[in-house]
């Protein structure tokens, strides 16, 4: 076998640390929709009051993105990951002693929810992005998005066999100490966009954080492209949060919930490389805009379908796993957009605003899901506004105008590794 080189070892090394770092923090969070039961049973709040804690997680979670994307880009990304993941310990840690729905909040919301936040896409994707070369940012954040559905698909049925074997306390306590094998990740991914930020000879100075954002939300293409992944946020919150209610609603085993969950994250994985992959091939020959198109349709078509079948273990297994496809394959295509409008040095901001919009659909997911199921016995309701919003973002995307920013990649000349000094990671073309 040959010996890999410094640039293919860099790459990978970089790939890794944001795909491990993403599948720990990510599967832990989208993990929680298995203590749902148990918390009601152990506090007696009610469905709605629980959901709440898990909808202001959803919304608190897209709060910090742009806010840590921001900080990210100024201090560097791995401080903003070691508080990221201490938070996201401490809080799941905590979850087994809150009694109340403002603990619940505290725990689930605040510390779990928004450490995920801080060590989440908008800082790991804008890392990895500032690190290599525009022709590998396709495939690279495919693998990167990848590694939070990779967490969730061991996640999901592990913590269902402590809790089977040990009860759901000492399992979130396992989670909790898994977590912080993120951390050195942080090392890393450490550096920030200042060196992207410098003006090449003959260019007027670059735009400050506050003239990037005030351009962005004048954009009507990122206006739109945000539109869109509001609705993919709603879709993606429902069902980690009450895919076990739904399998426990069909009269089916909890086992079954778990391993739906597990048949999301996994084919997720698939789902993100092969986008990834679609970005890539051939030049990028397919124009991000109508990858996010097919991947909104497929979605009110799978939905659909579901609907109309008999609520069987296969079909709920099958059905996991189509949705599991385009669960968060919308990722790569969307921040390939951002930085495609907007170049790399203001990437973890800009991405960040867009998960913001992306998580106050998730916050909807999540809350209305319970309320629904407390209203009607069932969450009929809720797949009806799945079909529909899904043809909805499908249509928003096609007027997107994908053309490059004039100053693009200009800064990606730049090495991208200003704090190694002739060691083994060099620039990634």
């Amino acid at each position: 076998m040959n010996k890999p080189t410094p640039r293919t070892l860099g790459l990978g090394l970089i790939v890794l640390a944001a795909g491990g770092c993403y599948a720990l923090t990510m599967g832990a969070r989208m993990s929680m929709g298995l203590f749902l039961g148990a918390l009601n049973t152990h506090t007696g709040l009610g469905l709605a009051s629980i959901s709440l804690a898990f909808a202001f997680g959803q919304l608190w979670w897209g709060l910090t993105q742009p806010f840590a994307g921001m900080v990210a880009d100024r201090v560097g990304a791995g401080r903003v990951i070691v508080c990221g993941v201490l938070m996201v310990a401490l809080g799941t840690a905590l979850i087994p002693h809150m009694s109340s729905t403002a603990g619940l909040i505290f725990a689930i919301g605040v510390l779990a929810a928004g450490g995920a936040g801080m060590a989440g896409p908008s800082v790991l994707m804008a890392a990895t992005t500032r690190l290599i070369s525009p022709a590998r940012r396709g495939m690279a954040s495919g693998i990167v998005n990848a590694g939070g559905s990779f967490g969730q698909f061991v996640f999901a049925p592990l913590l269902q066999g402590v809790t089977a074997a040990a009860g759901w306390i000492t399992s979130l306590h396992a989670l909790a100490a898994i977590t912080l094998l993120a951390l050195p990740a942080a090392w890393l991914l450490r550096g920030n966009g200042r060196h992207l930020s410098a003006p090449a000879p003959g260019q007027v100075a670059v735009e400050s954080t506050r003239q990037a954002v005030s351009r962005a939300l004048a954009d009507r293409s990122f206006r739109l492209l945000c539109a869109g992944f509001f609705v993919c946020g709603f879709h993606v919150a429902f069902l980690a949060t009450h895919l076990p209610g739904v399998v426990a609603s069909c009269q089916l085993s909890p086992t079954v919930g778990a391993w739906a969950l597990g048949m999301v994250g996994l084919f997720n994985i698939v789902g993100s490389i092969g986008m990834g992959w679609l970005m890539s091939c051939r030049g990028g020959r397919w124009r991000m805009k109508t990858l996010l198109t097919g991947v909104y349709a497929a979605r009110a078509v799978a939905v659909l379908v579901f609907v109309l079948l008999p609520k069987t273990e296969a079909v709920m297994l099958v059905f996991a796993a189509v949705m599991g496809l385009t669960y968060l394959s919308t990722v790569p295509p969307t921040v390939g957009l951002v930085a495609r409008f907007f170049g790399p040095s203001h990437l973890a901001t800009l991405f960040g605003l867009a998960i913001l919009v992306h998580q106050i659909g998730g916050f909807l997911g999540a809350y209305l899901g319970g309320k629904a199921f407390e209203r009607t016995g069932s969450y009929d309701w809720m797949w009806y506004a799945d079909i529909v919003l899904a043809v909805g973002a499908a249509l928003v995307n096609l007027p997107i105008r994908e053309a490059a920013s004039a100053t693009l990649d200009a800064a990606t000349e730049v090495n991208p590794f200003p704090q190694v000094k002739g060691g083994a990671l060099t620039p990634l073309s």
